[in-house]
């Protein structure tokens, strides 16, 4: 009798054992199944500044007017090229515009400081010249600058002139295009004194071909 007694229990602890791992196997899939998710997101960073921080002096119209090394990570499948938008929202509403690249190849994963001979470039909402057009951040307090990566299933068809392409021209010809996008968001706040020696001048980037 003792014998069976133990057996039973015994049997009756596996099951219990079986269970509990069963169970535990059941908690773990969803946190791995997240974690999954976020190690795949499509992800825009910059070596320079870490989103929401404040933007070098030197990619602005205060400084040397260079444009922001980026670096873009986890493009879904079916990429076939990439778009990059930098905008800011005055106060009184709007959109500003500051730099507008489109046609950036589907194997490219980042852009260097400055960078030339890469993609087609739109115009700005400063000068409305095809080149970046470096911040200077007019009027008291800090501003929010954005800049965005399109990850696109085919290229954008551009029926206008590249001088012609703003923000308003590129967003409409990626419309059911755009796969994913992820943003950098930065911020500057001009130093006291600051003139507009450089307003409207870009970094001297190549123009593109129309």
């Amino acid at each position: 009798m003792s014998n069976l007694f133990n057996l039973s229990v015994s049997g009756f602890l596996n099951r219990l054992a079986r269970a509990a791992v069963f169970a535990l196997g059941l908690m773990l899939i969803p946190s791995f199944a997240a974690d999954q998710r976020a190690a795949g997101t499509f992800t825009l960073r910059s070596p320079e500044v870490t989103d929401g921080g404040t933007l070098p002096r030197d990619y602005t119209g205060d400084g040397t007017s260079s444009t922001l090394p980026l670096e873009w990570s986890n493009a879904p499948a079916g990429t076939k090229s990439f778009a990059l938008i930098m905008h800011h929202v005055p106060p009184d509403g709007g959109f500003k515009w500051y730099w507008v690249l489109y046609n950036i190849p589907a194997d490219t994963h980042g852009l260097p400081k400055n960078v030339k001979g890469i993609g087609t470039l739109g115009n700005n909402s400063v000068n409305r010249r095809l080149e970046y057009a470096p911040p200077h951040s007019k009027g008291p307090g800090p501003k929010t600058y954005i800049y965005t990566v399109y990850a696109l299933s085919a290229p954008p068809q551009i029926t206008v002139p590249s001088s012609e392409v703003n923000r308003e021209v590129l967003l409409a010809a990626m419309k059911d295009k755009i796969l994913a996008s992820a943003e950098l968001r930065v911020v500057y706040s001009r130093p006291e004194g600051a003139t507009s020696d450089n307003e409207g001048r870009g970094p001297g980037i190549d123009r593109p071909r129309k």
